[in-house]
C-alpha cells in the first residue's frame, strides 16, 4: 500500500526540507501519514477551487507549491477562509503537502521546470546555495539566438494563458541567446542576471521602479520578461508529479491541475473613445 507518508518521503527526497528558507512553512499541513494514496493532485495554490477538484477526482493527496498557512495562526476555525479549507480537506480524507522555497532551490526545481517549458538548456543556478547545483533561479541558453520580440512570443506560447499576460521591456530586435529565469517573484535576482551575462530575464511580479532602474542601469542589462506569478510556477506541477510517478509508477495516479488560480481575472484596454 502506498501511503501519504511514503509519498511525502519521496517528495522530501526530491525537494529537501533543509533547502527551505527559515520563514517558510512547508511539509505536511494536514492528513494521516498512514492513510493510503491512490490519486494525487498537483497545483500551485491550495485554494477552494483546488479542493473542489481534488474531491471530484477522488484524490487522497494534494501537493501544492504555495503554503496554505505561511503566516502563523492560533487556530483554524471552519468559519475562516483557510480554516475552511483545512476542515474540508480533513472531512474529505485528503492530505495536503506543500513544497515551496525548498522546491525553488532544489535541482531540478521550480526554475528548471520554467526553463524547460521555454526551451532553455540550463547551465547553473542564478544564485547558488550550499552546493553549486542548488539555489534560486537558473541561467542557460536557447538552441539558437532569436530577436527579443520572438523570444517574448516564445514565453507566451510556453506558459498557460492568464489575464496578466506577458509583458516585456527591451529592444524588440535585440538578439537573445543566454537567458536567466526565476519562477515566482524574482526582482531580487536582477543583479545576478546581469552579472551572469543574460540577454533576457524571465520572472514574475516585476515592479515599476525596480524594472525601470534596471533597464537604465547599463546597455548590456538583460531585457525583461514579466509573467504572472502563477504561470511561472505552474510547470513545476508536472515536475513534482513526475517525482511521484518515478517512485511509485502506476500505483499512484497523478493529475496536474489546469485550474487557473492566478488571482487576476480581467484585463481591459482603452477603447479609443474620448471621455467628455
Amino acid at each position: 500500500m502506498i501511503t501519504v507518508g511514503r509519498v511525502v518521503a519521496a517528495l522530501a527526497a526530491a525537494y529537501p526540507p533543509e533547502l527551505a528558507e527559515s520563514w517558510d512553512a512547508i511539509g505536511l499541513v494536514c492528513g494521516d501519514p498512514a492513510e493510503e494514496v491512490r490519486r494525487a493532485l498537483f497545483c500551485v495554490d491550495p485554494t477552494e477551487s483546488i479542493v473542489d477538484e481534488a474531491v471530484e477526482l477522488g484524490a487522497q493527496l494534494v501537493v501544492a507549491h504555495h503554503p496554505l498557512l505561511l503566516r502563523g495562526v492560533h487556530g483554524v476555525p471552519a468559519s475562516t477562509p483557510k480554516g475552511g479549507i483545512v476542515h474540508r480537506l480533513i472531512r474529505s480524507g485528503i492530505a495536503l503537502y506543500c513544497a515551496h522555497t525548498n522546491a525553488d532551490s532544489a535541482s531540478p526545481g521550480v526554475s528548471d521546470a520554467l526553463a524547460a517549458a521555454i526551451g532553455i538548456v540550463v547551465r547553473a543556478p542564478l544564485s547558488p546555495k550550499e552546493q553549486p547545483h542548488l539555489g534560486l533561479g537558473r541561467i542557460g541558453d536557447l538552441p539558437r539566438p532569436e530577436p527579443f520580440s520572438a523570444f517574448v512570443q516564445r514565453v507566451a506560447d510556453a506558459l498557460p494563458e492568464t489575464a496578466w499576460g506577458v509583458r516585456a521591456a527591451g529592444d524588440p530586435e535585440r538578439l537573445i541567446r543566454t537567458v536567466a529565469v526565476c519562477g515566482g517573484a524574482g526582482d531580487s535576482l536582477l543583479g545576478q542576471a546581469t552579472a551572469a551575462g543574460a540577454d533576457a530575464y524571465v520572472t514574475a511580479d516585476l515592479r515599476h521602479h525596480v524594472s525601470g532602474e534596471h533597464i537604465d542601469s547599463a546597455p548590456h542589462a538583460p531585457a525583461l520578461v514579466d509573467v504572472s506569478h502563477w504561470a511561472s510556477e505552474w510547470p513545476w506541477c508536472d515536475q513534482a508529479a513526475g517525482v511521484v510517478r518515478a517512485a511509485f509508477g502506476g500505483n499512484v495516479e497523478t493529475h496536474t491541475s489546469i485550474r487557473r488560480t492566478d488571482p487576476w481575472t480581467l484585463r481591459a484596454a482603452k477603447t479609443g473613445r474620448t471621455a467628455r
